[in-house]
């Protein structure tokens, strides 16, 4: 494999564009195409083991015989707290020993679980894997992101991101469908051997094609001391946490109607095996705005883009709440509120990650850990209390929308020094 490195040459503001040279760029045999879809596909890891399971809820209450249908959402929950946990020390060991061993280690582990959970003899043990599968996924996400600040900084990372994002948003629309289809075929486990099937395509790609990206020269010590010290240049910059929670408060709605929609829409407005197709057609609104964001944002900028697009979550949420409250929210308004809550979320989170990360080049695996268990574990707290709240009306969504959307937009207004929708003159330290 080829050494030479890119040279980024980054200006002092970092929402400018960014220029870099070199012979050869990091991911190197990768073309930028083939770089762009493999982290994409890597990333996808997550969201398809996540929505996949949405039509399968039911015939896992039946074979389990769970009464409860809120007890459902931990086959959903469970993941996603493995997922955030993960995280914590994926990018410190990353900054160690090189993405390629850590990223290849959190696939298997996700195969491992996948086995275990088409075997799994009881609601628990299937609950245990799917932690399991989502402590293996924070290590594709995590590193990921860290590969991408790797290579690339500023609009031109927030390009790669948006990219890479819009091919990964597309799984939420077509996995419900997906796992429909499976159990139209198999049992409910065969999605499990789907996603493992999907695991292992997805390790013997990175295995075969994706390079290190972390020099042996920029590799860090494992020693609990310097990764404190890590978790504390990156909760003491001003920027990243304030993107972090951001992006965590954001996340905490999309996640309480992700582990509520199939209650609602099978419940409330009575679509029964249609859900995927009205779920699909919801989560269109994200893949659009990744393919506006990476064309738009490196001349408009991450700042603009996303506060933008928060001004727009705020009215959105607004809107669906006095609709709720009033009980006058039909299926097609629903609908089209729903999609432009995706839209706004999808324009948002690939800029708040962008600017978070900016600052962390020199800690980015740590930074992008501590990043996604900061954004994930907020974001299941706040997704899960309003998931458990569900009672058979859209008012208990409705009100935590509205409440993640403002706290957003205050925790932003902060950051930005009451600045909003311009780029900044300087790196906020």
């Amino acid at each position: 494999m080829v050494n030479t490195e890119v040279q980024h040459v980054v200006d002092v503001n970092a929402d400018a564009p960014i220029e870099v040279t070199g012979e050869v760029p990091k991911h190197y045999p990768m073309g930028f195409a083939e770089f762009v879809v493999v982290i994409a596909a890597i990333m996808a890891l997550n969201p398809l083991a996540m929505d996949m399971m949405l039509p399968a809820l039911p015939n896992i209450a039946s074979s389990f015989h769970i009464d409860a249908a809120n007890r459902l959402q931990m086959v959903l929950s469970s993941f996603m707290i493995g997922f955030g946990v993960g995280q914590f020390l994926i990018g410190p060991l990353s900054d160690s020993f090189g993405r390629r061993p850590v990223l290849l280690g959190g696939m298997v582990l996700y195969a491992i679980a996948s086995v275990l959970a088409i075997a799994a003899p009881s609601f628990e043990m299937l609950l245990l894997a799917r932690a399991l599968e989502g402590l293996g996924t924070s290590a594709t996400r995590v590193i990921a992101t860290s590969i991408v600040r790797d290579c690339y900084a500023g609009r031109r990372m927030a390009s790669v991101v948006s990219l890479a994002m819009m091919v990964f948003i597309a799984v939420p629309v077509v996995a419900p469908s997906f796992g429909q289809a499976v159990m139209l075929m198999v049992h409910w486990r065969g999605i499990f051997a789907v996603l493992m099937a999907y695991g292992i395509v997805a390790l013997l790609w990175s295995l075969f094609r994706l390079p290190e990206t972390l020099p042996a020269s920029e590799r860090k010590a494992f020693a609990i001391p310097q990764v404190l010290d890590a978790y504390r240049q990156t909760l003491t910059n001003r920027q990243t946490l304030g993107y972090a929670l951001a992006a965590g408060g954001v996340q905490g709605a999309l996640f309480g109607f992700v582990f509520c929609s199939q209650q609602v829409f099978t419940g409330i407005y009575q679509l029964g095996p249609y859900f995927p197709l009205a779920f699909a057609a919801i989560a269109v609104g994200v893949a659009v705005a990744g393919f506006l964001n990476a064309r738009l944002v490196g001349r408009i900028g991450m700042r603009v883009m996303s506060h933008s697009a928060l001004v727009g979550f705020v009215v959105v949420a607004a809107i669906m709440y006095v609709a709720a409250k009033l009980q006058i929210l039909p299926l097609p308004l629903f609908m089209a509120l729903a999609a432009l809550m995706m839209f706004s979320f999808g324009l948002m989170i690939a800029n708040f990650t962008a600017l978070a990360m900016e600052p962390q080049g020199h800690i980015a695996g740590t930074a992008s850990s501590l990043y996604g268990s900061i954004t994930t574990l907020l974001g299941i707290g706040i997704g899960a209390v309003i998931g458990q709240d569900y009672n058979g009306t859209l008012v208990p969504f409705a009100t935590g929308f509205l409440l993640c959307t403002l706290a957003t937009l205050a925790v932003v207004a902060i950051t930005e020094k009451g600045r909003l929708f311009r780029p900044h003159h300087h790196p906020i330290a």
